[in-house]
């Protein structure tokens, strides 16, 4: 019985072998039937799987942009002179020491910045370059140049910086409309000083609101990444695989300063529009559409019987502006601006901050379930469709040289008048040292702030301020 067992095992096991042999025959063969592939011999990774394990999915490379545009990314090193503080109260200093302010002292900083024109034009952060004394621009190739300012706004956070130099590398833009969420995107900078540093990531979000920029009429619809940004690349690029500019890098969300997941950038066609009009006129010709907005959430929806949740609600008219005279009207969903769909206040805010104050557009809404395509003429803050001249070309006017100034308490600030020639100033009297407070009741603080002042003007001009004995001063003329 048991020798019986043994031969029913052994059969069985020389028929299993018989079998794997003719299959492992039968797969061998390279020239009946399948052919042999070798390179399908170890299977690939699942996908995902690869991702994960290898970076960015296959297809993708980054060579090409890293090559195209780290050297026309540069390193930017500013100083700053930081006013001397007070100290707190202690009779016993003051009688011992006198003098009971800290010094002055030089701060530097640095950041990014991106080359846009081969003749030398820089665009960058505002808030890299912001009360800087002295901009250095040092490129990839260690060069370094003396920069100076052509115009700032930090309403979008931007500046535009120029050097002397010619056939510089540049990065061209992108249409940042067209940039899609998933998309692969580098961040090109020198964070921590580490120059011409490379980080890949994807668009994450588009028009996104983070309240960083606390200024007048601020603009804010950033493209969110996630590729490493950190201190340092404040100014750089953010580019497309192709290596095309899509937006420049400007914030992080973090709690300690350092990247923590999530940046944010300001997309490429907004930073055109901005540098264009600093280059032209030295200041933004800023539109307006002259409503009052708000995003369509559940409750509104709800409250106002909105059925489809895209687009921004217009809760109020200014009046007078390019709004009301085109006939938009309380009540109106804004589906578009131009061909471009508009689903959030931001991303309005974004189309309108890329027009000029007259030009027209198409806006297309939603009234009592009714599609309409209304032209506007766009106007600016004082409902006009001019556009503000040159700072230059406003200033020259009052024949001066005129410089920011702001005293050791922070209480009084407004714009010295270093020096005089023939103009406007001289004419009423002003003295050298005069520093400017008040035109035409309006706080003076920057260049910018009294150009403004004066293109607004019915052309009686009306200036306050006060000497350096403590005497103040009222003038009066006409332009």
């Amino acid at each position: 019985m048991e020798i019986k067992k043994i031969g029913v095992y052994v059969l069985i096991g020389i028929a299993s072998s018989l079998t794997t042999l003719a299959a492992f025959k039968w797969l061998g063969k390279e020239k009946e039937g399948l052919e042999y592939r070798k390179d399908l011999v170890q299977a690939p990774l699942p996908a995902w799987q690869t991702a994960h394990a290898a970076g960015p999915e296959v297809g993708v490379d980054f060579t090409t942009a890293a090559e195209k545009t780290v050297n026309a990314v540069v390193h930017i090193r500013t100083v700053e002179t930081i006013k001397g503080t007070r100290y707190s109260y202690d009779p016993f200093r003051d009688f011992f020491f006198g003098n009971p302010f800290t010094p002055p002292r030089p701060a530097e900083g640095t950041g990014s910045g991106v080359i846009i024109s081969e003749d030398g034009y820089i665009v960058t952060n505002n808030h890299v370059v912001d009360g800087a004394s002295i901009i250095d621009v040092t490129l990839n190739n260690k060069k370094t140049y003396r920069a100076t300012v052509v115009g700032t706004d930090p309403a979008t956070d931007l500046a535009l910086l120029k050097i002397d130099e010619k056939n510089l590398p540049i990065i061209r833009f992108a249409n940042s409309d067209d940039v899609k969420v998933g998309e692969w995107v580098l961040a090109v900078g020198n964070p921590f000083n580490l120059n011409s540093t490379v980080t890949a990531g994807i668009i994450s979000a588009k028009a996104r609101k983070i309240d960083v920029i606390h200024k007048d009429l601020a603009i804010e619809s950033f493209l969110q990444t996630d590729a490493a940004v950190n201190p340092g690349n404040s100014g750089g690029a953010l580019v497309n695989v192709h290596g095309d500019l899509v937006g420049i890098n400007a914030a992080i969300a973090s709690n300690t300063g350092s990247y923590a997941g999530y940046s944010f950038a300001i997309p490429s066609n907004l930073v055109r529009k901005v540098v264009n009009d600093l280059a032209e006129f030295g200041r933004v010709q800023r539109a307006f559409l002259g409503v009052t907005l708000k995003d369509i959430n559940s409750d509104l929806a709800r409250e106002k019987s909105i059925e489809d949740l895209n687009g921004v609600y217009v809760e109020n008219l200014v009046p007078g502006g390019a709004a009301e005279t085109a006939g938009i009207r309380r009540g109106d969903i804004i589906r578009k601006v131009g061909n471009v769909p508009v689903s959030s206040f931001s991303a309005l805010q974004e189309q309108i901050a890329l027009y000029r104050p007259g030009d027209r557009v198409i806006i297309t809404l939603t009234r009592d379930k009714e599609e309409l395509e209304i032209p506007v003429v766009l106007k600016n803050k004082d409902n006009q469709t001019t556009l503000l001249r040159r700072t230059d070309d406003m200033l020259n006017l009052l024949g001066a040289q005129l410089e920011e100034f702001t005293n050791a308490y922070g209480n009084i600030s407004g714009l010295r008048v270093v020096s005089l020639s023939s103009g406007k100033l001289k004419a009423v009297g002003i003295k050298p040292g005069f520093l400017i407070t008040k035109v035409n009741g309006k706080n003076v603080r920057t260049k910018n702030d009294l150009a403004d002042i004066l293109a607004s003007s019915d052309g009686s001009v009306y200036i306050e301020g006060i000497y350096p004995n403590g005497e103040k001063a009222y003038y009066a003329f006409g332009l």
